[in-house]
């Protein structure tokens, strides 16, 4: 990947570029991905649903029975991933000039994880855009494009669709809405037979809560603004507070049997990225 970056360049977005230099990095030395059911064999047939395109609607199989069926390949079983990052205005933040915001790091790691899979022979789809997963130089074009055109989404959840059973899915937010909401989702998901990972990215800010003296919070998503006349007093139960929450999230991916793991931006993107790919990789073994 790294030899091409600089023709790249000139073509695409420079944050394409940016995460193939951070996927090259990750790659080097690293086996490529166990790929089950390689091809385009057949996996199933499965009812249709309204989130199919009718040119995958198997006629034969559906002539013989009241209800319409959809034929699966193993390539679409097992080798679609489906990914998704939070881009609400809640990631608009950044604690420090010299680090970046949440959201720039979510679509780093989003699209570096993204040329990795495609690098390894896999399909992918940005999740609520209504695209099918593609792989190949060219599918990671569209992918990167369906990405920055989807950059201004206020959605903080992802979407609930209809997926392939075994397929997998990568959920990259700070996760700050109740737990309870996410356990909704990734039920959903699990009992469809969907695999995932779930990466939390936060602030180094809101990791320690480093905040001094009389300080007023303002919301970045229509909330009221908070006024603290002590906020260092508050740091011992806002610390145990976002423990709590965190030990919600990954005992709703334990139950579904899903994967958690977290990354703060003064860390460099490609240990998340590894934690991901690890976990992919082990998931298919």
């Amino acid at each position: 990947m790294r030899h091409h970056a600089e023709e790249l360049a000139g073509k695409f977005p420079p944050l394409l570029v940016a995460a193939e230099r951070v996927a090259a990095t990750v790659s080097q030395g690293m086996h490529g991905r166990r790929r089950v059911g390689m091809g385009e064999a057949f996996w199933q047939f499965r009812p249709y649903q309204v989130t199919d395109s009718v040119r995958r609607i198997d006629w034969r199989r559906t002539a013989r029975t009241d209800e319409v069926y959809v034929r699966e390949t193993e390539w679409e079983a097992s080798q679609s991933v489906w990914l998704w990052r939070d881009s609400s205005p809640s990631m608009r933040f950044s604690s420090d000039r010299t680090l970046p915001e949440k959201a720039v790091r979510t679509d780093l790691l989003t699209l570096a994880l993204g040329a990795l899979l495609v690098e390894a022979g896999e399909r992918i789809a940005l999740l609520g855009e209504g695209i099918p997963p593609r792989g190949g130089r060219s599918g990671l074009n569209l992918f990167a494009n369906t990405l920055e055109n989807a950059r201004d989404s206020a959605a903080s959840l992802p979407a609930l669709e209809s997926l392939p059973r075994h397929a997998v899915m990568v959920l990259v937010s700070d996760f700050m809405e109740p737990a309870a909401d996410y356990a909704g989702i990734i039920g959903h998901y699990a009992a469809a037979g969907v695999s995932g990972f779930l990466l939390q990215v936060t602030d180094p800010a809101e990791e320690a809560f480093p905040f001094q003296g009389r300080i007023r919070f303002e919301g970045t998503e229509a909330e009221a603004s908070h006024l603290l006349r002590r906020a260092d007093r508050v740091r011992d139960a806002y610390i145990e507070k976002l423990a709590k929450h965190r030990a919600q999230l990954k005992d709703v991916c334990r139950s579904a049997g899903w994967s958690f793991a977290q990354h703060v931006t003064t860390e460099p993107p490609e240990s998340a990225l590894l934690k991901l790919y690890t976990a992919l990789t082990r998931q298919d073994g």
